[in-house]
């Protein structure tokens, strides 16, 4: 059995906004607030970053058109006793999925604990990420 430390990233949409940080703003807000109904106080909700193709210079993934904003959302949760690291994803999925319903959750990164030390298992590792 093993602890792990799950990232997982997912696509947020929200209405009738006008900025980019705006769209932040709601989509995080809509987040937290789902994730609290399910008292799941204990995911971390962080804004996610996209790399320019162009320059390759990270920014916030948060994108508006039309006053519809699409904002990529990390989600950070402790999964404790997992048998895998394909097991800790599950669980991860199961647990925020409860609150985000229809939402697509991807695995991002996964990290094990060992006697409170990381041991570095990453998936898709980002490079200005966790």
């Amino acid at each position: 059995m093993g602890d792990y430390i799950v990232v997982l990233e997912a696509p947020i949409i929200v209405r009738e906004v006008e900025s980019a940080d705006d769209a932040i703003n709601v989509a995080v807000s809509k987040v937290a607030k789902a994730l609290n109904k399910e008292k799941l106080d204990f995911v971390r909700v962080e804004i996610g970053y996209s790399q320019c193709p162009v320059c390759g210079s990270p920014f916030e993934s948060a994108f508006v058109i039309g006053n519809v904003g699409l904002v990529g959302i990390y989600l950070t949760l402790k999964v404790f006793n997992a048998q895998s690291l394909e097991h800790a994803e599950r669980i991860a999925k199961a647990v925020v999925g409860k609150a985000l319903k229809k939402v697509p959750l991807k695995v991002f990164e996964i990290k094990e604990f060992q006697n409170g030390k990381e041991e570095g298992i990453e998936l898709n590792n980002h490079e200005n990420g966790f």
